[in-house]
């Protein structure tokens, strides 16, 4: 409807305008125009489709109007009534002077060449609001530098994942993996019953699971209790699922015994830290790993520091103002924060059905998100504006290196697509203003090491 309220219009003045509040950011435009100016309009209508018709017997543009008005009457009705309201949208701008988002509704009423029209016309417009101080924000950052035991763990780490598993001829222990074979049931009634569509929770002939792990089992609980068995043994494991239990809902803060058998231990085998060892991780010798590390360590809390400096200069900002979202910005940014979160979780295994109970708490929550990003856009765009900040070609530039990388394509080809969608570039032009701006904001800040405060 915007593309259309902004074509060209013959002459037609308006009668009235009158201006309504719907909300700080909405506005409701009602324009009318009286019977003489609408049947003038029409009237206007008629002679271009006339100068332009090509009728049997006539020459081109000699057809006598009224021929030329039963034959297009379907074509110039919807012009007749597109002029119209393009008409009324422009005018109503040019007296009311707002700085319009977008246009949100338009109704029409009846718009017939010989009755007085009425268009109402609702917009969203750029909220008004004065810019906080934002030079000197007080922001948090914790050390940058890589402790021995920053490096420790990491080398830990790398060692874990190039760990070897091998068989044991003795009870387990804990970082063991064990293959075990289980059953379960819950107040006696094999969990195949109850969840028939989810085998894996409740008879699986041999599966492996890491005794006393970090990271939770299928099984919540299972792990825990695995140590200090050998091969046949076998053991009664009660486990609780916890109440929000979202794989298998039938399951959620029930108690299940499982029947679990221990078919193989194996102990997981670090390797060495030898030449071998650090040449596969593009290190000549130890030292030089270790070096690495630390370097890499470092880039990574100071990538910390910087997000969380951005959240607190944000954070800080807005608790100084009050900015009134437009909802058309909100509603579309909740959908987008929806979409994302729903995407997310059904790659995680939760069922769709899962949604549609919690509908109104998602919704909520994602308008709550999507609220505070609206707001954040708002005041980092009016800095810019204040600042001056401008998006270089060097900017785009490198953007577009770093996405063309991304997807696996070379720059020229991205660019080439990138110019087909407006929208994709105006996005990525708005992304870059953003963060250059926020930048300019943080560069303002004082700084203090210590813990940043964790957001809420």
């Amino acid at each position: 409807m915007s593309n259309s309220l902004n074509e060209s219009f013959t002459t037609i003045s308006v009668v009235n305008i009158q201006t309504q509040d719907v909300s700080e950011t909405r506005k409701s435009l009602v324009v009318s125009f009286d019977a003489a100016e609408v049947a003038a309009e029409h009237q206007a209508v008629v002679a271009e489709f006339t100068k332009m018709a090509r009728l049997p017997g006539f020459r081109p543009g000699k057809a006598p109007a009224a021929m030329v008005t039963k034959r297009y009457a379907k074509d110039i009705e919807g012009e007749f009534r597109k002029k119209v309201v393009t008409k009324a949208y422009q005018s109503a701008m040019d007296e009311a002077k707002l700085d319009v988002i977008g246009v949100t509704d338009v109704q029409e009423g009846e718009i017939s060449k010989d009755a007085e029209a009425t268009i109402t016309i609702t917009v969203d417009i750029q909220p008004s609001f004065e810019l906080p101080d934002y030079e000197g924000i007080p922001t948090t950052v914790e050390p940058t530098e890589a402790t021995d035991e920053d490096v420790e763990k990491v080398l830990e780490n790398m060692r874990a994942e190039r760990a070897d598993f091998k068989e044991a001829d003795r009870a387990s222990q804990k970082g063991d993996y064990v293959k075990i074979a289980y059953e379960g049931t819950i107040d006696g009634t094999p969990i195949l019953e109850i969840a028939p569509d989810k085998q894996i929770y409740g008879k699986v002939p041999q599966t492996w699971e890491e005794v006393e792990g970090e990271n939770e089992g299928l099984i919540p609980g299972l792990g825990a209790q695995l140590g200090g068995l050998a091969k046949g043994d076998k053991k009664d494991a009660t486990v609780t699922f916890p109440a929000d239990f979202k794989a298998v809902e039938a399951l959620a803060g029930k108690e299940a015994v499982y029947a679990v058998e221990l078919l193989e231990v194996r102990e997981r085998v670090l390797p060495e830290l030898d030449e071998e060892f650090c040449k596969a991780h593009q290190a000549d010798d130890l030292e030089s790993l270790k070096t690495n590390i630390r370097n890499h360590v470092k880039m990574q809390k100071e990538s910390r520091n910087r997000s969380e400096q951005r959240r607190q200069v944000i954070e800080a900002m807005l608790g100084k103002v009050a900015i009134a979202a437009p909802e058309s910005l909100v509603e579309q940014e909740t959908q987008g924060v929806l979409r994302q979160f729903i995407d997310q979780q059904m790659r995680q295994g939760v069922p769709a059905e899962k949604f549609e109970e919690d509908k109104e708490a998602l919704y909520a929550n994602a308008r709550k998100t999507a609220e505070t990003r609206i707001q954040s856009q708002l005041l980092i765009a009016k800095i810019a504006e204040k600042e001056k900040v401008k998006v270089e070609e060097n900017d785009m530039n490198q953007v577009i290196y770093q996405q063309a990388m991304r997807s696996g394509q070379g720059p020229d080809k991205f660019v080439k697509e990138l110019a087909k969608d407006r929208e994709r570039l105006r996005s990525i032009q708005q992304g870059i203003l953003f963060d250059k701006t926020l930048d300019l904001v943080v560069a303002k800040s004082s700084v203090t090491e210590g813990a940043a405060p964790s957001a809420e």
